[in-house]
């Protein structure tokens, strides 16, 4: 039987767009979502009002992803403005060597539309096509942490930031790819329309919340659990799902089946914490959330489950980032 492809239509008029347009650059072998958070997040803006046109261009007109899926795109390019915002969605680093797929002459396009005045971002793995262009060199940067220290050994000028969500530096935007390419577009939203246009969106999107670029790539809740024990796991369980209650270790001992002692040996040799540390960890991750959306440290202590914010303050000065992230 032979293979059907699959093509997404993506919209390809080829007119040059107005201020405020989007120029999606496709690759070979990129990734679906890379390129469909971040269009949906500035289709969705064009639907309320601010007038935003998604082009996306491509050195040929049909564009396999890395799940099976071929888009159409443009292979002229529209004409760029310094409103426009340039943005190179991510592929599969194995599918291109360290080179990466992009053409010399569209790198130039990267460069040439930066010195306009204009901004460029990137989605994952298309970090490395603006650091080819030479946008990296001096600034901050970040990618998947998969490609992390491969795009600081191959671009030493670059100044990595590592397990982010996004950075935003002189108008060099770039995100750890995947669903954080959702994060970095409604934060780019909010910066040009407001934060109330931006949780609009993120509604709209059925977005839990939007979050900030400091925030890290994975989560306390799946950085630990890369780990065989099955009691550590449902221990696990209780604490992610009551992190902000009081949780007795003879009660999660009990509830798991085995003695405190045997728990917290377990729990310490699968992810090097004890279960009071994991529960500490929650919290605090949880509690900067909300401190990075408004709230007090008095107010997010009470929300996570701390009796004051004397506690909370201590864990967050061994834990918070350091680094201003967006400028």
């Amino acid at each position: 039987m032979p293979r059907v492809v699959r093509r997404l239509q993506l919209g390809a008029s080829g007119a040059a767009p107005r201020p405020g347009a989007v120029v999606f650059l496709l690759v070979p072998q990129l990734h679906l979502l890379d390129l469909a958070g971040p269009a949906q997040v500035f289709s969705t803006a064009a639907d309320i009002g601010y007038g935003y046109r998604l082009h996306y261009v491509a050195e040929t007109d049909e564009v396999p992803t890395v799940q099976g899926v071929s888009l159409r795109a443009d292979t002229e390019w529209p004409e760029l403005h310094r409103d426009d915002l340039l943005v190179v969605p991510g592929w599969r680093p194995s599918a291109h060597g360290p080179a990466g797929p992009v053409r010399p002459e569209d790198l130039r396009r990267l460069a040439d539309h930066h010195a306009a005045g204009g901004t460029v971002a990137s989605i994952c793995a298309g970090a490395f096509a603006l650091a080819r262009a030479g946008l990296l060199d001096g600034r901050r940067c970040t990618t998947h942490h998969d490609v992390q220290d491969d795009l600081a050994r191959r671009h030493p000028a670059a100044r990595v930031v590592r397990d982010v969500l996004y950075v935003v530096d002189d108008r060099v935007v770039t995100s750890a790819g995947i669903a954080s390419g959702i994060d970095v577009a409604l934060h780019l939203v909010a910066t040009r329309h407001g934060p109330a246009a931006a949780a609009r969106i993120a509604r709209t999107l059925v977005v839990y919340a939007r979050r900030n670029g400091h925030e890290q790539q994975a989560s306390a809740m799946m950085r630990h659990r890369s780990h065989l024990s099955d009691a550590v796991h449902r221990a696990q369980d209780l604490i992610d799902a009551r992190y902000a209650d009081s949780l007795p270790l003879a009660d999660l001992a009990a509830a798991c089946g085995v003695a405190e002692r045997t728990l917290t040996r377990l729990f310490r040799q699968a992810t090097g914490l004890t279960p009071l540390g994991y529960q500490q960890l929650l919290r605090v991750e949880r509690a900067e959330h909300l401190i990075g959306h408004g709230a007090t440290v008095e107010a997010a202590a009470r929300a996570v489950g701390f009796t004051d914010a004397r506690m909370l303050r201590r864990l967050r000065a061994r834990t918070r980032p350091t680094l201003t992230l967006a400028g």
